[in-house]
Parts: C-alpha cells; sequence; structure tokens
C-alpha cells in the first residue's frame, strides 16, 4: 500500500509555540519546575459574565447546529462593536464565525489565492501565517524587517517585492511576536502601495485591545477611503477576553468574500461551536471593565519585562507597544558556550534554557528571525521575576 503523503502536508512545519509548550509538559510530567514563556495565552480567566451566558445558553437548549458562518446574534454584535469603535459600515453579510483566528486565516487564504499567487509576509511574522498561505497552494514572500525600525514593513520594501503574482499583504498590529504597532500614518503609507498594485490585505488585529503606553490602535480600512473592498480584517474573542479555549473568531469581508468563505466553512467544519458563539455576544455586548482590568495588570507586566531586559548585557528587544510578547535579540549568546557545550542556534539556545533552568521560551527563526527568542508576558508577576532571574543565571553562566 502507497504511503507517499500529499506535497502540501509534507511540507507542512508543525507550530513551533505548540511544540516548545509540550517540551515544557514533559518536564513538568518528569517532576521539574517550568516556567512557561512559550504560549500566546492570557492567563487569565474567561469573565464570569461570559461564562454564566454559556451556561444559561446550554439550558435553554442551544446545543445544535447553527447557520454554517454563524449565528445573527453574534455577526450583529461583532458590526456593532467594531463600527462603533473604528467607524466602519459593516453589516452581518461581511461576517463570517469560525473557530478561531486561525481558521479564519485559512478561510481566507483559501478563498483568495490562486495557486502560485504570492503573498507578502513581513518577518518576524507568527508561526502560522506561512504555513497557511502554502497550504492554501500560495507562495509565502517573506520580507525582513529591521529591529532598529521596530520591525515595521516599509512602503519601499513592499512596493519593491511586488511582482504581477503578488496578490495579497498580511498585516499583524500589534504584532505577534514583536508587540510592535503600526502608527496611522505607517499604515496610510503602506495603504498607498496596496492601491498602487491593486493588492488584497490580510489584517490580523486580534491583539487591539491590548494597546500601552498611550498608544493609539488603528484599524486597517480606516486610514484610506476605499480600503473596505480590498481588506478582509481578522479578529475575534481569545486575547481580549481571555477565551483561546472557546474558539471563536471572525473575519469582516467584502459581501461576496464573506459568503464565499462561509460555503467553504459550511464543507470543512459546519458552524463553530453553538455555546461558544452565545458566550461571544455576550463578550462584546457586556461590560468592558474586565478587557481594561486585564490590559492594564499586562501594561505593569511590560514595563517589568522591559526593565528586567534592559539591565541584562548582550540582549535587547524592540519596543512594545501591543499584545504580551517581547522578542529579545539574543545573537550575542550565539556561538558561545554555556556549562561546557557549544550553542549555535537561537534552537540551541532556547533549548539549552529549557533544559537547564525550566524556562520554556520559543526560538526567533520559527518567527522566520533566527538569533532572537519570543517571551510571552501572559503569566504572573511571581513567575516572570523568577524566571528572568533564572534567564540572568542562565547568560552568565561559561
Amino acid at each position: 500500500m502507497q504511503s507517499n503523503l500529499s506535497r502540501r502536508i509534507a511540507a507542512l512545519e508543525p507550530s513551533a509555540t505548540l511544540a516548545m509548550a509540550s517540551k515544557a509538559k514533559e518536564l513538568k510530567a518528569a517532576g521539574r519546575k517550568v516556567i512557561s514563556l512559550s504560549l500566546g495565552e492570557p492567563d487569565f480567566n474567561t469573565p464570569k459574565h461570559i461564562c454564566d451566558a454559556a451556561a444559561k445558553a446550554m439550558q435553554e437548549g442551544k446545543t445544535r447546529y447553527t447557520v454554517a458562518s454563524g449565528i445573527p446574534e453574534l455577526k450583529s454584535a461583532v458590526c456593532k462593536f467594531y463600527n462603533d469603535r473604528h467607524g466602519l459600515d459593516y453589516t452581518p453579510a461581511n461576517i463570517t464565525v469560525s473557530n478561531g483566528a486561525k481558521h479564519c486565516l485559512h478561510n481566507a487564504f483559501t478563498v483568495l489565492i490562486d495557486e502560485g499567487e504570492e503573498v507578502v509576509i513581513p518577518a518576524p511574522y507568527w508561526v502560522s501565517y506561512a504555513e497557511l498561505v502554502k497550504l492554501a497552494g500560495g507562495v509565502p514572500v517573506i520580507v525582513e524587517t529591521e529591529q532598529a525600525n521596530d520591525f515595521k514593513l516599509t512602503p519601499e520594501q513592499l512596493r519593491a517585492v511586488c511582482t504581477p503574482k503578488t496578490k495579497c499583504l498580511l498585516l499583524c498590529s500589534p504584532s505577534n511576536p514583536t508587540g510592535s504597532m503600526y502608527s496611522g500614518e505607517e499604515l496610510g503609507a503602506l495603504a498607498d502601495v496596496v492601491l498602487e498594485k491593486d493588492l488584497w490585505v490580510l489584517a490580523d488585529e486580534i491583539y487591539e485591545n491590548l494597546v500601552y503606553g498611550g498608544n493609539k490602535f488603528v484599524s486597517f480600512p480606516t486610514v484610506r477611503p476605499n480600503l473596505m473592498e480590498r481588506t478582509i480584517l481578522v479578529n475575534g474573542v481569545s486575547k481580549t477576553y481571555a477565551m483561546t479555549g472557546w474558539r471563536v473568531g471572525w473575519t469582516m469581508a467584502p459581501a461576496d468574500i464573506a459568503k464565499k468563505m462561509g460555503n467553504l466553512q459550511s464543507q470543512e467544519t459546519s458552524n463553530p461551536c453553538s455555546i461558544s458563539q452565545y458566550a461571544a455576544v455576550a463578550a462584546l455586548e457586556g461590560s468592558q471593565d474586565c478587557v481594561e482590568e486585564m490590559r492594564r495588570e499586562f501594561e505593569k507586566r511590560l514595563e517589568y519585562v522591559t526593565k528586567r531586559i534592559e539591565s541584562i548585557d548582550g540582549i535587547s528587544c524592540p519596543k512594545m507597544s501591543g499584545a504580551f510578547y517581547a522578542f529579545v535579540n539574543i545573537s550575542e549568546q550565539l556561538g558561545r558556550t554555556y556549562d561546557g557545550k557549544m550553542i549555535e542556534t537561537d534552537t540551541d539556545w532556547c533549548l539549552e534554557l529549557l533544559e537547564k533552568k525550566g524556562v520554556a521560551t520559543v526560538m526567533g527563526s520559527a518567527f522566520g528571525a533566527p538569533g532572537y527568542a519570543r517571551l510571552s508576558f501572559a503569566n504572573s508577576m511571581e513567575e516572570l521575576e523568577t524566571a528572568f532571574d533564572l534567564i540572568e543565571e542562565f547568560l552568565a553562566e561559561k
């Protein structure tokens, strides 16, 4: 019997963030003390009023199939929430509710990209972006950005990589993994190239509510006229409301694209979890005090992490304006010996830190940026203090 796999699956890389989390769990199961700074997951519980709404939905028997593209109540709530906040005139016909933001991205790429078409992705980038493009038959065009520019794509870089096959630009702001965020002016300059080159934009705005230091989040379609008709926005409840396991995300797109994504989803997964959808309605329509409370706590942690990194010789990171990640430059630490072992790559460094000190991070090469390590500060202050003490010890070892 033939065992050959499809070329797309054979070329697929596993998620590095989940792989590091799995390794950390293995060590914990073996009795080791491990502090995980690897997963991008809020360490808060889902707010009570959202859980109560889920329980109420179950008690009312809302446990059956829904419309494949999402319940009308959630689509309306998404429209109102986004329109009130950003002044964009979305209707329920523009919304597709999916099983998390990753599923949204898959749907968008599958509907948008033909075989061989190119998607421009600034590096560093979230680990799944390039793999999802390849699964859709597209070609990820990775553009290296610079720490000195807070890892932001410039209009000149975008214009330089465009070819007749370029179909789409993918932007994540605030960024996973760097925490950097584009200003309105910077987005406008990129939008001018998008309009000039007749590109689509897939804007991942999942971290829009986690912004710090008095910075103002700007949604991509707001920076120039006529961008809504060429933009697919991705958002959801996972980061804002500590609902990663509930698996609810959505896209906001031109109605014909939204309909096609709904059709695709009807064949692949049917609807997202019905109970999770009703919980998401409560999240959007209820008090947002819980969001601000979590954001303030993350901001305290960001300030602490920034000071600790600045105090340690031989590492650095760009300014963090949003999300909950520090993307740490460890290039000076490579090519040296730790406790008698030569560390040549960022993967070696992260694995050695995990093995020797029990601190789990993610290698920058998984995000298209060798020589870096991503540290999530979605963890308690106590754990962060201990983790940075251990990292400092590790860096001091010869």
